[in-house]
């Protein structure tokens, strides 16, 4: 049996129960203090402009597991403030994966529900004379900013008039203004050695199709300014945020003083290090050029890091769920190996997926001297990890299917499977010895032919079946086998740091897809879409939802071969 599944759920269980991380921490010393438990609330915050990934995963676990073990509602907010690259194709693929991944969330909501509060807060800002309409371009805005070591300088409309300001932004919110005249700034401090203080702009004009609002709006707020805003009206009480909004969490606070005086819970941002995966990409805007440009098939393509890609490609999300737990929640930014999320997809589908028997890329062997008429059945068990599933029977007969690469003509030293006058054990079958070959007139080779043992059939109780060989090969019946379309997936990036040194374009393994014809098992032809399998010796498969065609994604190798 294979004990190194059984090492990593070791390894999970130990991860469950570590102390609290430091999140909780922070929440359970916020309880110790006063803070009423009923009162918790969390929320996962996607943008619809596309689908979600592997670096999401990490906040939606963070968010859904602590509102498990709070006993807390979770919020599932879409912040759509930017409808030019928003769709409702994008909302409904984010529900599905996170109800595919096995969370329930208590209220749906939507940033654009508080645009008429968010409006009206910041027609109140420029009343309290902390906004103001500016009416440079961007790029003079830009500059004005500054940097780190220099202090920005004030826009000539920081001073203007709070009457002509409202009058202007009523003016935005009706259509009046194109795109890029005048945006909407808060008054903080150019001088703040946070840039993010020096008068962020809260609003721009965008006269732009909303997939929920329609065609009523002419402004549309900043991230900044809805992300507080928003936790406080659904009152949120732990707003969680990857680290690279840490300088914004100044911002966050300045936003809800001014709209002060708050009642109920005052929501906080606390920041925790996103999730980056070695030979990965989790960029939307680069994800989105891989399926505008065709380089994939989609975002549900198997080899994008979306989670609907991880879906098609067989991930279950017990193995999803069981990576984002081993590695954690911290401060500090790291990159993980992406073997190891392959190793997690590994040792759950070892415990669940039934086995069976596909020779992928095929080479024909007679056995010469077999005589049994219509064959035999051979016994295998569905799964070895769980006995109770019992067997499955299997034709053998005198022509069989293995794998190409387990015979060679004039073998390599070190090689220990099929050659011309060696054994090898056809699996929980027979003992065969190739002893000639049949070639076409080009010198490849169309068959191969053997002898076999007729006495060292697996688990015959004879001197015979318990005799060593050196190699042990899986093998179909020629007969009664089937056709399968088998599609091997490779890494999309050749780099472990796409991007880093070339543009990430540039890095993309054009070998990502390789498409075989293969020859499996009959009773893999009823199998269903989205049922897993561990083809013998090859690694795990799940079946498409082609329906006109046998065809199977390959989700992971049986080991980590990504060295060799």
């Amino acid at each position: 049996m294979n004990t190194v599944p059984n090492l990593l759920f070791n390894i999970f269980d130990k991860v469950k129960k570590k102390g609290p991380n430091f999140i909780e921490q922070i929440i359970d010393g916020d309880i110790a203090r006063g803070f009423e438990n009923k009162d918790l609330r969390f929320r996962f915050p996607p943008e619809p402009n596309g689908h979600l990934h592997i670096g999401h995963l990490k906040a939606i676990c963070l968010n859904f597991n602590l509102g498990e073990k709070y006993n807390s509602p979770v919020n599932l907010r879409f912040d759509d403030t930017n409808p030019e690259k928003e769709a409702k194709e994008y909302v409904d693929a984010i529900k599905n994966d996170i109800k595919w991944l096995g969370f329930e969330w208590d209220k749906e909501c939507y940033a654009s529900d508080y645009f008429d509060q968010l409006y009206d807060w910041a027609t109140s800002l420029i009343k309290k004379d902390l906004a103001y309409i500016d009416s440079q371009s961007s790029e003079e805005i830009a500059a004005q900013k500054g940097t780190p070591t220099k202090e920005g300088q004030a826009s000539r409309f920081r001073t203007r008039d709070k009457e002509e300001s409202l009058k202007l932004f009523k003016e935005m919110f009706e259509g009046h203004h194109d795109s890029g005249k005048h945006v909407l700034r808060a008054k903080i401090n150019m001088s703040s050695p946070n840039m993010l203080m020096r008068d962020p702009v809260l609003y721009r004009v965008m006269n732009v199709h909303h997939h929920r609002t329609g065609g009523k709006w002419k402004v549309y707020p900043m991230y900044d300014w809805t992300h507080g805003e928003s936790d406080y009206i659904e009152q949120v009480s732990h707003s969680l945020c990857t680290l690279e909004f840490e300088p914004h969490r100044e911002l966050y606070d300045w936003f809800l003083d001014a709209i002060s005086p708050l009642q109920g819970v005052r929501p906080k941002q606390r920041e925790f290090s996103r999730l980056n995966l070695s030979y990965t990409i989790t960029s939307k805007r680069k994800l989105a050029k891989l399926v505008e440009e065709n380089i994939v098939e989609g975002w549900d393509d198997p080899r994008m890091p979306t989670i609907s890609g991880l879906r098609k490609r067989g991930y279950t999300p017990e193995a999803l769920k069981n990576f984002a737990l081993t590695v954690g929640v911290s401060k500090r930014e790291n990159v993980i190996e992406a073997s190891l999320l392959e190793f997690c997809i590994r040792a759950h589908l070892n415990q669940v997926a039934p086995r069976a028997m596909a020779v992928i890329d095929p080479i024909k062997i007679k056995i010469i001297n077999y005589v049994k008429d219509g064959g035999e059945k051979i016994n295998f068990d569905i799964n070895p990890q769980d006995k109770t599933l019992g067997t499955r029977e299997i034709n053998f007969s005198k022509e069989i299917y293995i794998e190409r690469e387990d015979f060679q003509e004039e073998p390599e030293e070190g090689f220990f499977r099929l050659s011309i006058g060696e054994e090898v054990r056809l699996k929980n079958a027979y003992i065969i010895k190739a002893v000639d070959l049949v070639a076409d007139e080009k010198g490849n080779i169309k068959e191969v032919l053997c002898e076999y043992d007729s006495k060292s059939k697996s688990g015959s109780n004879t001197p015979e079946s318990n005799r060593k060989v050196k190699g042990t090969i899986h093998w179909v019946s020629a007969t009664d086998s089937v056709k399968a379309k088998i599609n091997i997936y490779d890494r999309l990036f050749k780099v472990s740091e796409p991007g880093k040194e070339k543009g990430f374009k540039n890095e993309i393994n054009q070998n990502s897809l390789e498409i075989k014809e293969a020859f499996v098992e009959p009773y893999l032809a009823e199998s269903i879409e989205a049922q897993q399998f561990q083809f013998q010796r090859v690694g795990y498969f799940v079946r498409t939802a082609n329906k006109k065609t046998l065809e199977f994604n390959k989700t992971v190798g049986l080991r980590d071969s990504w060295k060799k």
